[in-house]
């Protein structure tokens, strides 16, 4: 049992929560609880950390779980350590990172219809970890078959990110892009079209046909698209709003979008 936090392994852990050039640079990132251990594909999962506190209240398949994997027990103290939140789930795993081809995001891929056409979200300048993660749940509940970000935008592997994906990192394909007007630009000549979220639109939302290869532009939680990108969008879309509120949500207006292209592809 590890029951030092000033060992080499538990430091190492540690910094791949805090830094995201550490989880870089060995490629890896952080879940914790057993839930997101059972939804981690087993080919991604290089090391599993758990608490003897944890194993005594485990049931016989998550033992079966954590013995598979060979879990090296850990004191609770260590895993207080190791983990991003306040109070650990008591299982904690390092796992692989991901790498998607442009093509992959581009073409799309639904695992429930795989008939249904590319629905994208275009990504730029998403700052908080939260809405990020909230953006991947959301999207594959709403079908998304790829997420495109600015390399503006925050790491997707945060432990802010991955634990409000409560899963989802493992089957949304991503990737980060220099240029998001260029990216527009492959996406329209793969006849995908695209569509900005933005107050100068001058037609609502659920206005327009979305049963068609589709691609959400949802900017910067406080400035929006910038102008060069929503300049580089085939429309401008309003989602409409009562009361003195001038703005939505990103993580809302993302859900608010897919969700109708949903609505419209049941249809």
């Amino acid at each position: 049992m590890i029951t030092s936090v000033n060992n080499d392994r538990v430091k190492q852990v540690v910094s791949y929560i805090e830094k995201s050039k550490a989880r870089r640079e060995d490629d890896v990132f952080v879940i914790e609880g057993m839930k997101m251990l059972r939804e981690a594909p087993v080919l991604q999962v290089r090391e599993v950390y758990v608490t003897e506190r944890f194993l005594d209240g485990a049931s016989e398949d998550d033992k079966e779980i954590l013995w598979r994997y060979g879990a090296e027990p850990v004191s609770d103290e260590v895993m207080k350590k190791m983990a991003a939140t306040q109070t650990p789930q008591g299982v904690l795993a390092v796992v692989r990172q991901y790498h998607y081809t442009e093509e992959e995001v581009i073409e799309g891929y639904n695992e429930a219809d795989k008939e249904a056409a590319p629905l994208i979200l275009v990504l730029e300048n998403i700052q908080d970890p939260g809405n990020l993660g909230t953006m991947l749940r959301s999207g594959e509940g709403a079908g998304v078959t790829g997420i495109i970000l600015s390399k503006g935008s925050a790491d997707i592997y945060n432990p802010k990110v991955i634990r409000s994906t409560m899963g989802s990192i493992f089957r949304m394909p991503f990737i980060y892009v220099d240029d998001i007007p260029g990216m527009l630009d492959k996406l329209h000549k793969s006849g995908i079209s695209t569509y900005a979220a933005h107050l100068k639109g001058k037609k609502n939302y659920d206005e327009f046909d979305y049963t068609k290869p589709t691609a959400f532009l949802i900017g910067n939680e406080g400035n929006g698209l910038t102008k060069e990108t929503a300049d580089a969008a085939g429309e401008y879309i309003l989602i409409p709003m009562k009361g003195s509120v001038e703005s939505m949500n990103a993580a809302t207006s993302s859900a608010i979008l897919t969700f109708e292209a949903s609505r419209q592809r049941r249809s």
